[in-house]
């Protein structure tokens, strides 16, 4: 599995999709841009579709710690696609106003490019959204690496316990030990940085679990429960548990 650290993996995944669509764009001559030379229609779309799909990461990023459209692939699709339609919709506007029509943007024109705007942005979110759904984020331990960042962070009641799980409460992350389970002040999106030189995976929006600490699974109904060994219950989304059946998890 990906072993990118966790902010990276969609900005450069944004970018790649935007030089692969943007170039696609240029070379059909979309929504009537075929009348400019190539070179133009190049440098138009391509800076443009990377420029979207950066926002589209960051709008990501809002989504992911405000609203849980883990089970939920459409309605993330959607509210991407709204989260980004205002801001690309005045970038196409301006951008295109200069480079085409060679004047300043008037307000008369911008209605015009609501559709065409959406016509990019929905599908162009829906191949984010599914490729980030494909693989949960995985954190690796191999040999000679450098112990875990993150271990660093537990508390010192908690110091040289083996690390079963991390849970995000609110603005907190609770983790849970053999020592015993404490709060930390810390953003699991952060976490996950850090928690590189231990096995284990986002199993949900909400969860990291470390591999080892795996007692038991219960499976229904396309989701999956692992068990602690003390019991606590972690849970594995839809969006991941294919992936994690894959990689042997159970």
């Amino acid at each position: 599995m990906d072993k990118a650290p966790f902010h990276k993996r969609p900005i450069m995944r944004g970018i790649a999709i935007g030089i692969v669509a943007g170039g696609f764009l240029a070379f059909s001559g979309a929504f009537g841009s075929s009348q400019a030379p190539l070179w133009l229609r190049l440098v138009y779309w391509i800076p443009l579709i990377i420029a979207g799909g950066l926002w589209a990461a960051l709008c990501s990023r809002v989504l992911e710690r405000t609203i849980d459209t883990s089970d939920r692939p459409w309605l993330e699709i959607a509210l991407l696609s709204l989260l980004m339609a205002v801001p690309v919709i005045v970038m196409v506007w301006i951008t295109t106003a200069v480079l085409f029509w060679r004047e300043a943007p008037t307000l008369a024109h911008l209605h015009h490019f609501f559709l065409p705007v959406m016509a990019v942005t929905v599908p162009l979110c829906a191949i984010n959204v599914f490729i980030s759904r494909a693989q949960p984020v995985a954190t690796h331990a191999t040999e000679g690496q450098a112990p875990a960042r993150f271990l660093q962070r537990l508390p010192l009641k908690l110091r040289g316990a083996n690390l079963w799980a991390v849970q995000a409460e609110d603005h907190y992350l609770r983790l849970h030990t053999d020592l015993g389970s404490d709060l930390i002040l810390m953003r699991l999106s952060d976490a996950l940085d850090e928690l590189d030189g231990l096995e284990g995976s986002r199993t949900h929006r909400s969860w990291w679990v470390a591999r080892a600490a795996v007692r038991d699974v219960a499976r229904g109904d396309g989701r999956a429960t692992l068990t602690l060994p003390d019991g606590t219950l972690a849970p594995v989304s839809r969006r991941y548990a294919r992936a994690l059946r894959e990689a042997g998890w159970w």
